[in-house]
């Protein structure tokens, strides 16, 4: 995959923040293989102070905030730990949901070898709000809103709707091939299809917060071409 240019992915920037529309497939920080490029390394070339003041997971597109001075990301910091940040997060849910502010307030425990799940004995409060946004023959686009930010949180709370992301094999999603929406839907011998997003299918679609001098800043991030792709084929075939 081509590397993208870090200036190709700023959405907003003023003297404090930098927000941009991160990619799928690069991590937020530098994961276990180190040979391979991340957000801050990639930041850090053209600001080499600057900080990521939150993290997306490796395959979750969408807005990401990036603070360029200390005095920014305590700010910041202070209104994730207040739970002052508008997060919200679109997602393609397999089956047809009608959701309406449908609130899940169900811990969530992450256990040190990596495992994450549903438990009211060891797990932190954990808060995601829920709007269907179109529904189509099978799928559901869902608006997302974290209150809080545990790890996995929209994918486990979703599961706990019976409505896992598509293509989150971990979760519970299944994975979308055209052939499933298309009739007579033609496959060119000798080739194999391949699902139309080949990630959870997630994108972290707005943020809000307030500046140092408690102006709003607020960026949407556009789908990135797999997930817009996704959307389209689910249009067009319901």
């Amino acid at each position: 995959m081509k590397r993208a240019s870090f200036k190709d992915l700023i959405i907003f920037e003023d003297e404090e923040y930098l927000l941009i529309n991160k990619p799928p497939y690069i991590s937020t920080l530098e994961d276990r293989d180190a040979t391979k490029t991340n957000i801050l390394e990639m930041a850090r070339e053209i600001y080499p102070d600057i900080k990521v003041c939150h993290r997306l997971d490796k395959e979750t597109s969408g807005v990401l905030a990036l603070a360029k001075t200390p005095e920014a990301y305590r700010h910041l910091s202070i209104q994730f730990e207040d739970r002052n940040v508008t997060k919200q997060y679109h997602a393609v849910v397999d089956g047809v949901h009608e959701f309406e502010g449908v609130d899940v307030y169900l811990p969530i425990y992450a256990s040190s070898d990596g495992i994450v799940k549903i438990d009211k004995q060891k797990g932190k409060i954990a808060e995601t709000i829920f709007n269907t946004i179109e529904v189509f023959k099978k799928h559901t686009l869902v608006a997302c809103y974290p209150i809080t930010g545990r790890m996995h949180q929209i994918r486990i709370h979703l599961t706990c709707l019976k409505a896992p992301i598509t293509c989150d094999g971990q979760y519970g999603g299944k994975p979308l091939y055209l052939s499933s929406l298309k009739k007579n839907f033609n496959l060119k011998q000798d080739t194999e299809e391949m699902p139309l997003i080949q990630r959870v299918a997630l994108h972290a679609r707005s943020l809000e917060f307030k500046n140092s001098e408690e102006k709003t800043i607020f960026a949407e991030a556009p789908y990135p071409k797999d997930f817009e792709v996704l959307v389209k084929q689910l249009k067009k075939y319901s």
